[in-house]
């Protein structure tokens, strides 16, 4: 006989694994619908640097350090090539325009001039035993003249009497005809001769002119290879103090190879190497400031390079006034360079969390002071004290501008007193 087992009541142990999954599913929807996503970071207020948000006059300048430079460096160059065989002055003298730095020896310049001299006697003797020769030729077609001219007159004078007696029949009409042939012919020779005289006098004019002009050429020449001697001395373009001076005696140094410098010490200029950011802003005429011996001095920008090597720029300032006392090429200054006027603008702090923000986002405390907010903000420009914000914060609103490193993507900071 069959028995009738009856149905127990209450929770079974299949029954669990479904209640659990409903219960997580519960409590997701809950924390969905009500729970808080911000991620925060704990951090000790004393970790902290907050800073307030201010209204002022914003100075639109930036710092850079500079460096005193000579105003002017002449460099030194080899006009002409040799060897070092004396080093007239050592690195650091005072020298004057002109004077002798070093001296260079050079044989083959020497042998040289030799040559040019020895071409200058041959070409001069050979002008003058050829104007010689040709004064002898002038006064032989000067005598061929006279000769000729005296051999017209007795022809022209025979043809003449001949011209006589053959009209009173008392020479036949062959001498006659002979004797006016004769004066026809001494005339033509005559003028023959006096146009090879003009044609000589014209080519002589020529082949003396040529020899003039050749030996003033040899001349001149000389001149400058005797000139080149002369540049064997190194010598000073400007007064002021010998710099580096890059030679040794017995050393071959060859034509236009720089040995040394001269730095013009007549003034200064300071050299500053800015970042490339501010190469749009740089001009030259741009007002700077750098104080030394508890006073301050103005400068004015000279010159900007517009060449940028390791992501900076070179810069020439000049003094604008007076100049400190003792001052000295290669000392360091901080110069203040103003980039434009000063204007009212909201301001922050100058701090570390610009490298892990880029000035995009800041930390802004609430007013209870227990958290620090991420914010949106724009930073426009920047002095070495603070940074111009041009929207995202009010004056009055306190914020954390100590670096971000450690906070990672963190909203909300929870400060802990």
């Amino acid at each position: 006989m069959d028995i009738i087992l009856e149905k127990k009541k209450g929770i079974r142990r299949k029954h669990v694994p479904y209640i659990v999954a409903g219960v997580m599913v519960l409590v997701g929807a809950g924390w969905l619908a009500f729970g808080n996503h911000t991620s925060k970071y704990k951090t000790d207020r004393d970790r902290l640097t907050i800073a307030p948000v201010t209204r002022g006059e914003f100075n639109d300048y930036i710092r850079v350090n500079g460096q005193v430079q000579p105003i002017n460096t002449v460099y030194l160059s080899a006009i002409e090539g040799g060897t070092v065989a004396e080093k007239v002055v050592e690195e650091g003298v005072m020298v004057r325009r002109g004077d002798v730095i070093v001296r260079l020896v050079n044989p083959m310049l020497s042998l040289t001039i030799l040559d040019s001299e020895a071409q200058l006697a041959e070409k001069q003797n050979f002008l003058r035993n050829t104007q010689v020769t040709m004064e002898q030729e002038k006064l032989n077609l000067r005598k061929e003249k006279l000769q000729l001219d005296l051999d017209v007159e007795r022809k022209r004078r025979k043809s003449v009497q001949y011209a006589s007696l053959y009209a009173e029949r008392l020479v036949s009409e062959e001498e006659y005809l002979q004797a006016a042939e004769d004066y026809e012919f001494a005339v033509k020779e005559r003028d023959l001769v006096m146009e090879r005289q003009r044609q000589d006098s014209i080519y002589r004019s020529i082949q003396v002119q040529q020899m003039e002009e050749s030996l003033a050429n040899i001349r001149k020449n000389l001149v400058l290879q005797r000139q080149r001697i002369g540049n064997l001395d190194i010598k000073s373009p400007v007064d002021g103090q010998l710099g580096l001076l890059n030679v040794e005696i017995g050393q071959s140094v060859g034509s236009g190879t720089q040995i040394g410098q001269v730095s013009v010490l007549s003034d200064f200029k300071i050299e500053a190497m800015i970042d490339e950011h501010y190469i749009d802003r740089v001009r030259a005429g741009l007002d700077a400031t750098f104080e030394r011996q508890d006073r301050q001095f103005d400068l004015r920008v000279r010159k900007v390079y517009p060449e940028v090597r390791d992501k900076q720029f070179k810069t020439d300032f000049v003094f604008a006034g007076e100049r400190p006392d003792n001052i000295r090429a290669g000392q360091t200054y901080y110069i203040n360079l103003q980039l434009g006027q000063p204007a009212d603008a909201v301001l922050i702090p100058r701090g570390a969390f610009y490298q892990n923000t880029g000035g995009q986002w800041i930390y802004v405390l609430t007013p209870d002071g227990g958290r620090a907010v991420r914010r949106n903000i724009r930073i426009g420009r920047q002095n070495p004290l603070y940074y111009e914000v041009l929207d995202g914060l009010q004056p009055g609103e306190q914020v954390v501008v100590s670096a971000y490193d450690q906070y990672g993507e963190a909203e909300e900071l929870v400060i802990q007193r």
